[in-house]
């Protein structure tokens, strides 16, 4: 589905982003990409719908290659969520989502009436269909702006720090929506976040990486909070973090989960 070819990408001021990328995307999961800033995830990112191309490599989508293709025929069947919504201010909310069946050639009625639709899927009201960006909260544009890159079916969803401007109660939500949604609909995403709780969240699979997209560890939640493998990912996804220590009581015959303080954070099944 998704293809790295040992790619590179240096920037013209001599900055190497990303050196000799290889990896192939499992389809019909997520794949969190996560590691400190400027350690090349977001421009691993971008080189799969050509908002960045590398300097050396391939990137294959769907089995080809994509420098051979039209990138914007391309973007067009890529979903994209961004951080700040990437909303246009002009459109009300129903033709933001319609935006890429329009382009695609769908007809104007078939595409609002596909937009309606998906206002329910994200969990808005359909009264939001006729206001604009500008009279959203964060966390409605936020789910309007899903809203939009499912708009069109694709079997590829990038998401690029997508619930990163909200608070963190409406976060929440926003990752239980994308789960929801996964669960019914098993695309190929790939999530690039720098927060690790939220990929261990969300990921089937994680790569956490290094400095010019060296990857430092991969595999499932699991495995990489069981074995990190070394120093540094046991660092940055903290493994010895206090509140990462768990532990079961019983309580009135109920096994309740305690954190390091003995405080109760929950209940086993």
């Amino acid at each position: 589905m998704i293809e790295f070819d040992n790619v590179s990408k240096r920037y013209p001021d001599g900055t190497v982003a990303v050196s000799g990328f290889h990896r192939e995307i499992t389809p019909r999961q997520v794949t969190a990409l996560v590691g400190s800033s400027g350690c090349g995830k977001t421009t691993l990112l971008r080189m799969v719908n050509r908002m960045v191309d590398p300097s050396a490599g391939a990137v294959r989508v769907r089995g080809e290659d994509i420098s051979r293709t039209d990138p914007v025929q391309l973007r067009r069947s890529i979903g994209y969520v961004m951080q700040s919504g990437g909303l246009l201010p002009h459109r009300s909310v129903l033709d933001n989502i319609a935006t890429v069946p329009l382009l695609n050639g769908t007809d104007r009625k078939t595409a609002r009436a596909g937009a309606a639709e998906l206002l329910d899927k994200v969990g808005l009201d359909q009264g939001v269909a006729r206001r604009y960006p500008g009279q959203l909260s964060g966390g409605q544009q936020q789910r309007v702006g899903v809203a939009r890159a499912l708009a069109a079916d694709p079997d590829i969803l990038l998401m690029d720090e997508p619930f990163g401007a909200v608070d963190p109660i409406v976060r929440r939500s926003l990752q239980d929506l994308l789960l929801q949604i996964q669960a019914e609909l098993a695309k190929t995403i790939i999530l690039v976040t720098h927060d690790i709780d939220e990929a261990l969240l969300l990921g089937d699979e994680i790569i956490v990486l290094r400095e010019g997209a060296e990857i430092a560890r991969d595999g499932t939640p699991e495995e990489i909070l069981s074995d990190p493998g070394s120093d540094f990912v046991a660092d940055f996804v903290g493994v010895n973090r206090a509140d990462r220590r768990l532990e079961t009581r019983m309580v009135a015959g109920q096994k309740i989960v305690v954190d390091h303080r003995g405080r109760p954070v929950g209940v086993m099944e």
